[in-house]
């Protein structure tokens, strides 16, 4: 194929991708309009008092970028763990959390009927443990994060919201701006 053909077989492909989109095409991990009138119907919004679900929802954003930047602190962490330990980086983490990670583990298996909370022992840690399996293997996060301290600190910032929001609390803009703030500086230095 010519450079020129191939250019316009590339060009073609992206005009394309942005027409699906703009005419409503889903992509896999979408969760729209339509979904999100489904599960309301499937929660019984009907039955809840709307000033109440206005501020739920007003928080759900929050716990979404909460939610997603704490997995995404477990997949750095699992990350850089086992580029340095291996898979068995497991074993580095200090023995309290690994029971209590083990002890979920197995009341989870328990009741099979019931989605879990994810297939291994680093999803049953508390978001504060992250910070503890950071401090404690700190030369491997050194390069990634510069500093304990700072590392620590916006890690314990962000758990204070967490808690709030995800034990059905309100923050005020100024708490949802201030997580906004670390999670951008996380990013900015964490990659």
């Amino acid at each position: 194929m010519k450079e020129v053909d191939l250019y316009s077989f590339v060009y073609r492909g992206i005009l394309t991708e942005e027409t699906l989109d703009r005419a409503g095409r889903l992509r896999r991990n979408h969760f729209g309009e339509e979904q999100a009138r489904v599960a309301q119907k499937s929660l019984s919004y009907e039955f809840l008092d709307p000033d109440l679900l206005a501020e739920a929802q007003r928080m759900s954003v929050v716990y979404a970028a909460i939610h997603a930047f704490e997995n995404a602190v477990r997949k750095l962490v699992t990350k850089a763990m086992a580029e340095v330990h291996g898979e068995n980086w497991w074993e580095k983490v200090p023995e309290r959390i690994r029971k209590t990670s083990r002890t979920r583990m197995e009341e989870d298996a328990k009741f099979r009927w019931h989605g879990a909370r994810g297939a291994t022992e680093i999803n049953y840690c508390d978001f504060s443990d992250l910070s503890s399996v950071i401090v404690v293997n700190w030369p491997v996060f050194d390069d990634l994060l510069g500093n304990m301290e700072w590392a620590k600190a916006t890690l314990n910032t962000l758990e204070k919201s967490r808690n709030i929001v995800m034990h059905g609390g309100t923050l005020a803009k100024e708490d949802v701006q201030r997580i906004g703030m670390n999670i951008r500086d996380w990013i900015r230095q964490a990659g």
